[in-house]
C-alpha cells in the first residue's frame, strides 16, 4: 500500500529551528532517506518552497482569483512529503514516528494514496490513465 507522509509545521515551529546548523538537519533528514531507501519503502520525497513563493487558485468565484502567498489564514503550512510503499498503516505510522525533526508545532499527516484498481476499470479516462501508467513504467 502506499500512504503520503504530509510534514506540516506552525510558523513558530520553523522560528523555534532558527538556531539549528543546516547542514545538521540536511544529515538528519538524508539518515532518514537512506534508511528508507535501504528498508526499500521510499518512492518519492520532496521538500517545498518557501510559501511567500508560492500562489493560490481560488475557485471560488469566475474567473479564478489568483492570491500571492504567504497565507495568512493558514496555521499550518505544508512543507513536504515522503510516498512510501509498505504493508500496512500502521507500517506508515512507525516511519512517521521516526521523522528527524520532532518538535511541538511539527506534524505529520498520513494518507493511503489508491491505487488504480480501486477505480471503475469500465470507465474510458481510467481505461486512458491505466494505458499511460503502462507505458511509463508505473504498472
Amino acid at each position: 500500500m502506499k500512504f503520503m507522509l504530509i510534514w506540516r509545521a506552525t510558523d513558530e515551529a520553523w522560528a523555534n529551528l532558527g538556531d539549528v546548523d543546516f547542514d545538521k538537519m540536511l544529515e538528519l533528514t538524508g539518515a532518514f532517506n537512506e534508511e528508507m531507501i535501504r528498508a526499500g519503502v521510499l518512492l518519492a520525497a520532496e521538500g517545498l518552497d518557501d510559501p511567500n513563493q508560492g500562489v493560490v487558485v481560488d475557485f471560488s468565484a469566475e474567473p479564478p482569483i489568483v492570491t500571492d502567498g504567504p497565507y495568512g489564514e493558514a496555521k499550518e503550512l505544508f512543507n513536504g512529503f515522503y510516498i512510501i510503499n509498505v504493508a500496512s498503516k500502521e507500517e506508515a505510522i512507525e516511519w512517521a514516528k521516526r521523522a528527524p525533526i520532532r518538535a511541538a508545532g511539527f506534524k505529520t499527516e498520513i494518507r493511503r494514496v489508491p491505487t488504480i484498481d480501486e477505480f471503475p476499470q469500465d470507465n474510458e479516462w481510467i481505461k486512458k490513465e491505466r494505458a499511460w501508467r503502462e507505458s511509463t513504467g508505473q504498472l
